[in-house]
């Protein structure tokens, strides 16, 4: 299979996030793509290529523009302003507040395009998360011009919850969404993604909820009682000539095998009845039963079957990294998911 792995991704490492009212280590940090890559070479994966710089084109199609402007001078505008540490936000703006004016200083901006407190910016965010997004490209036209019939993206922080135009848990483009899309201008008439993170992806969501040639599947916790809380109910099935082409399967915390592989096999026969023409698929490893920030019971096992079943659709299908942190496993379980899938 080939991969592309975004080597600069060291650069962000950030030296905390506020979690359960108190500073700690970063959950999302370097350790986590070492992992991976241990993993790799023990599994004897050769085919692994740097991404091609592709521009801010796709970026800009799934992200507003001033969003990914501020992005790229987030870090620049807060040491001008005489910070020395990460950039967190502090202030946002409550409902009946002005969204329409935007603030001139970066305390301000913060607010409006960060939704948590603990998806930080350090000096080397922009870079990391612009490569991220290439890696996604690059992986969506390698399956979509061939000769792979399959790709994975390599990289992180992770994307799917980044919204049209704010940033949080961990993400900040969505290289999922950025996926699609370039699948899309590639010339597949509809796109599927299909999201198994434990989170749900609600930046995915909201990037193509009014569409209809993009279509989302989500399986994830139920957003009643886990992150990102405000989207992911099933119940929230599209707008507009969008409507039908999102579908939530929330899971209650605690769920097993024997509850995910019926929960997979209804998205995988609602994907092949919207009949895409290319397959994005959001791989977190955070359903596994360890890990630190998710609370399903899935072992090493299942991420294999999940890459048959997955493949089994058989379509052209980029596969990008989300989240996953049970460091000690989580190469275990990417290689295990790859593995399924070149099995089949």
């Amino acid at each position: 299979m080939l991969i592309f792995y975004a080597d600069k991704h060291a650069a962000h490492d950030c030296a905390g996030e506020i979690k359960d009212g108190e500073l700690k280590p970063c959950f999302e940090n370097p350790t986590r793509a070492d992992a991976i890559a241990a993993a790799f070479k023990s599994a004897g994966f050769t085919n692994i290529q740097v991404p091609a710089d592709h521009g801010k084109m796709t970026i800009t199609a799934v992200h507003d523009e001033q969003y990914v402007a501020f992005l790229e001078t987030a870090w620049n505008d807060w040491t001008a302003a005489g910070r020395s540490g990460d950039i967190v936000p502090l202030v946002w703006p409550g409902k009946g507040m002005r969204v329409d004016v935007a603030p001139q200083t970066i305390d301000g901006k913060l607010g409006l395009y960060c939704f948590d407190s603990g998806t930080p910016i350090c000096p080397g965010t922009w870079e990391v998360a612009y490569q991220g997004a290439q890696s996604a490209i690059s992986t969506a036209k390698a399956v979509w011009n061939g000769p792979e019939q399959h790709a994975f993206s390599f990289s992180r922080p992770p994307g799917h919850h980044a919204m049209p135009s704010q940033y949080g848990g961990y993400c900040f483009l969505n290289n999922a969404a950025i996926a699609a899309q370039t699948l899309r201008d590639e010339g597949a008439a509809r796109v599927a993604v299909l999201d198994v993170d434990y989170h749900h992806g609600n930046g995915t969501q909201a990037i193509f909820y009014e569409r209809n040639d993009v279509m989302v599947v989500n399986i994830h916790s139920d957003p009643t009682s886990e992150y990102p809380y405000y989207l992911g109910h099933a119940e929230e099935i599209g707008d507009g000539v969008g409507s039908g082409y999102n579908l939530n399967l929330p899971l209650p915390k605690g769920t097993s095998w024997q509850t995910y592989l019926p929960t997979l096999e209804q998205a995988i026969q609602k994907l092949i009845a919207y009949a895409p023409e290319a397959l994005v698929l959001s791989f977190g490893a955070d359903t596994f039963k360890e890990d630190p920030l998710g609370f399903f019971e899935l072992e090493t096992e299942h991420y294999v079957e999940i890459g048959k079943r997955v493949a089994a659709i058989n379509l052209p299908t980029a596969i990008i990294l989300e989240g996953g942190y049970a460091i000690d496993e989580l190469g275990t379980n990417v290689v295990a998911l790859l593995s399924g899938f070149a099995s089949n």
